[in-house]
């Protein structure tokens, strides 16, 4: 059951002396992670949650995935010890473009500040890992660089590798973000990303017309309140790096192919799939679940395409409960 009024983490504030190489050559001198803590730790470290956000998101995930939360959903923080990082490259206090003239960063640099937070924090088990999209490329990455680190782990509408598919749209919003100026670009490359995100479906019944109209229709209007709600809380500079470090996204580039990675994988696996998703297409998550040992794939039903990983929640907690806890 869904919690009515969960509260919003306080972000907290790690900063790592350690220099952080980074996968392209360039070296980060220094490192500051935006991070939240939810629960109590226990003695044993077993009931620790990561929870790992998408393109946009933050380090407060009951701000954006409420329905995640509560007595009988995936995460319960009476129970759960949740830990969300805010990754490197955004722009809600970790170390991103807007601190100096930021190199190219990719998907295993954002692990690698998950790792260095992880040891200031002191954790060696995470009983469950969870995220979706880009969320999901970390965890997958993240998995296969330390096999045995997360007893747990559900990828969501993810995939192994970055396809060519998914490039051309994170380009087409990089041009949009190269030819305007810096506000007015981030509007349209979001306009661009939602096409992305949805489906038909969700159009057909949420911004259909039915008046005869000939100017002024809602699909219009809806694209510019997209748009414009994240330009009040978002980065162009963030926005353009987080977009390359997705296309980055390949867990078989070095000396090993996405198939033997895959095998790599100990953790009890969950992997979810959704219908309608056009970005990350079911295809993507038929291939996690056949090549990562022990996984099972679950298909969700949605109008939301992509986006149905953040509103499908009754689905995913029913799926969760049954994989995980075998809970009817």
């Amino acid at each position: 059951m869904q919690q009515a009024l969960l509260p919003l983490p306080k972000a907290q504030i790690f900063v790592s002396n350690d220099t952080l190489l980074l996968e392209e050559g360039s070296v980060l001198p220094q490192v500051r992670i935006s991070y939240t803590t939810q629960g109590s730790l226990n003695a044993d470290q077993s009931n620790v949650v990561w929870v790992f956000h998408a393109l946009t998101g933050n380090a407060k995930p009951t701000e954006w995935w409420p329905g995640l939360f509560g007595t009988h959903a995936v995460i319960d923080i009476e129970r759960d010890f949740v830990i969300c990082a805010n990754v490197l490259g955004s722009c809600y206090g970790t170390t991103g473009p807007k601190d100096f003239n930021f190199p190219l960063i990719t998907i295993r640099d954002i692990v690698s500040g998950h790792q260095l937070l992880r040891k200031k924090l002191g954790i060696e088990r995470i009983k469950l890992g969870i995220g979706g999209s880009l969320g999901g490329q970390q965890l997958l990455e993240w998995a296969v660089q330390e096999p045995t680190l997360f007893e747990n782990i559900n990828l969501i509408a993810t995939n192994a590798v970055h396809s060519p598919w998914g490039i051309a749209f994170n380009e087409a919003q990089r041009m949009a973000l190269d030819n305007t100026d810096s506000a007015k670009g981030l509007a349209a490359a979001r306009a661009i990303a939602l096409l992305s995100y949805r489906h038909y479906n969700t159009f057909e019944s949420k911004q259909k017309d039915e008046d005869g109209r000939w100017d002024y229709f809602s699909a219009s209007s809806y694209q510019r309140y997209q748009g414009s709600k994240l330009q009040k809380r978002f980065t162009s500079e963030s926005y353009y790096c987080l977009s390359k470090a997705m296309d980055s996204h390949n867990i078989g580039r070095h000396d090993v192919s996405i198939k033997d990675a895959l095998s790599q994988i100990q953790s009890k696996t969950m992997v979810v799939g959704i219908d309608t998703d056009v970005l990350f297409p079911v295809e993507e998550q038929k291939l996690l679940s056949e090549h990562i040992p022990n996984a099972q794939l679950t298909i969700i039903k949605s109008n939301y395409g992509h986006d149905g990983f953040l509103v499908e929640t009754k689905q995913l907690n029913r799926f969760f409960n049954t994989y995980f806890y075998d809970k009817k």
